[in-house]
């Protein structure tokens, strides 16, 4: 028995809860894998085959597929070629070139890091969108997928999604859609949501130190879920986060705003 996700990252706190209920209802962990890739490597190229302990790994390249893996912004940015990704984009050219570098690998725009540097066979985990992570006023990068993941975690479980703040800002900030059933459940009122969140952003400055760039230090409650139609959530359920940001710009601005309104939540009030 196994089970398998893919498509978005899946938090460590979902899957101890996962394993939680294995243990409690089979009596032993529930072997839980991944793989990596895009519509365009049709659709793998790389699989987890093997038993892994944490959430985030995505294995090693799949027979065939080529994996290169290039310093980018402190990061190593991925790309892959092989029989399995495609030739480039029906009809577009410019699509095509600007997908391929010179070596006619396929840019996917992810960043990759080795699950143990020291033994590179335990495979790759995946370490966020290179298109994503933004500098801050400071000079300093912010890299969006690990530090959303960070703020959904310390604020379990009535952080449904988040999507990270601050480009060419002096601080990093979070719009955050809330998990509805959990906030519900609990029977909080919007003060109790907020010193939850409160609380979550101190955790995460305590937890992560003083750097301007690892965590977020203030937030703001989306009053309204992310909209398929206008493009801020994907068919497959994840956040598309220039969507969201581009749609909500006000809100951004007022969450960055140097007399911050009651509504936004600031780690240090």
């Amino acid at each position: 028995d196994c089970m398998v996700y893919a498509g978005a990252s899946l938090p460590q706190n979902l899957w101890e809860r996962m394993q939680e209920l294995a243990v409690a209802e089979r009596g032993a962990q529930l072997p839980l894998i991944s793989a990596w890739g895009s519509t365009e490597t049709a659709p793998m190229a790389t699989g987890v085959h093997y038993a892994v302990d944490r959430a985030g790994i995505i294995g090693l390249p799949v027979p065939g597929c080529e994996l290169k893996l290039l310093p980018a912004a402190g990061k190593l940015e991925a790309r892959v070629k092989g029989p399995n990704v495609t030739p480039g984009y029906w009809g577009r050219d410019d699509l095509t070139k600007a997908a391929f570098d010179e070596e006619g690998y396929y840019r996917i725009g992810d960043a990759l890091k080795f699950a143990d540097p020291a033994k590179p066979e335990q495979g790759l985990a995946f370490d966020g969108r290179i298109a994503e992570d933004f500098k801050l006023s400071t000079g300093t990068w912010v890299h969006v997928g690990a530090t959303r993941l960070k703020l959904i975690a310390a604020g379990d479980p009535l952080i449904q999604d988040a999507v990270i703040t601050g480009h060419e800002r002096s601080e990093v900030g979070a719009l955050v859609f809330l998990n509805a059933a959990a906030v519900r459940a609990r029977g909080l009122d919007d003060a109790g949501v907020r010193e939850h969140l409160r609380t979550a952003l101190k955790k995460l400055a305590s937890e992560t130190g003083d750097g301007s760039s690892t965590h977020p230090v203030r937030a703001l409650v989306m009053a309204e879920p992310p909209s398929i139609d206008a493009n801020e959530i994907t068919d497959k359920g994840y956040i598309n986060q220039r969507a969201v940001l581009e749609r909500r710009a006000v809100l951004v601005e007022d969450l960055h705003a140097d007399r911050p309104a009651r509504e936004i939540i600031v780690a240090t009030q």
